[in-house]
């Protein structure tokens, strides 16, 4: 059984549709307490940092996230969800998160891009795989991601499980261990997002 985290941050039925569509036995877990009966844990999130901290930490969520962290068992964070995982975000000032990745979490510097673009960096992009990880599996060297984001993580390489240029090359998935995270939205990613689903649910 895998379950989502609920901590009122995002639309989470797009995320339950795909697992589903790849078979997957899912459950919204909104009870800190029952975060240990699952296999596997996904840590969604559309938002801001900080909204998401405190909505985790208003009923204990924070630490039951991060002792299923220590468990052992898999633990995938997407889009918000993946920024929550480090240590901290400079998103409207600093706002320590969840601390399970060394790293930080910052806006995208537009003074480095080589020329005008938007931000948030919306829309598909390439993810271009610094490593091999089951996540991937199945899965070219480069493939094509859906992302929404105007923040990004900053970490060592050896956590960087994928990488992605807008302006400039920026980390778009990361894993530590049992850990797993991913800037881009998989469930909205079409066969690719959908590889990466399957692919966790097999871990």
């Amino acid at each position: 059984m895998i379950g989502i985290v609920d901590y009122n941050m995002g639309n989470l039925a797009s995320v339950i549709n795909a697992f589903e569509s790849v078979g997957a036995d899912i459950k919204v877990e909104s009870d800190p307490k029952k975060l240990q009966n699952y296999d596997k844990l996904i840590l969604p999130g559309v938002g801001a940092f900080g909204d998401a901290m405190e909505h985790l930490k208003s009923n204990g969520m924070d630490k039951a996230v991060k002792a299923y962290a220590k468990s052992g068992k898999p633990l995938l964070g997407i889009c918000l969800g993946m920024q929550l995982l480090f240590e901290s975000s400079e998103e409207f000032g600093t706002t320590q998160g969840l601390g399970l990745i060394e790293g930080k979490v910052v806006a995208f510097d537009e003074s480095k891009f080589d020329h005008k673009l938007k931000v948030p960096h919306m829309g598909w992009n390439e993810l271009f795989k610094q490593r091999d990880t089951k996540i991937f599996d199945g899965l070219n060297k480069e493939f094509y991601l859906y992302f929404v984001h105007s923040f990004h993580a900053v970490c060592e390489d050896k956590y960087a499980i994928g990488k992605t240029y807008y302006g400039y090359e920026f980390v778009s998935a990361v894993n530590k261990d049992n850990i797993y995270g991913i800037q881009p939205h998989p469930e909205k990613s079409h066969e690719n997002g959908l590889k990466i689903i399957e692919n966790f649910v097999k871990l």
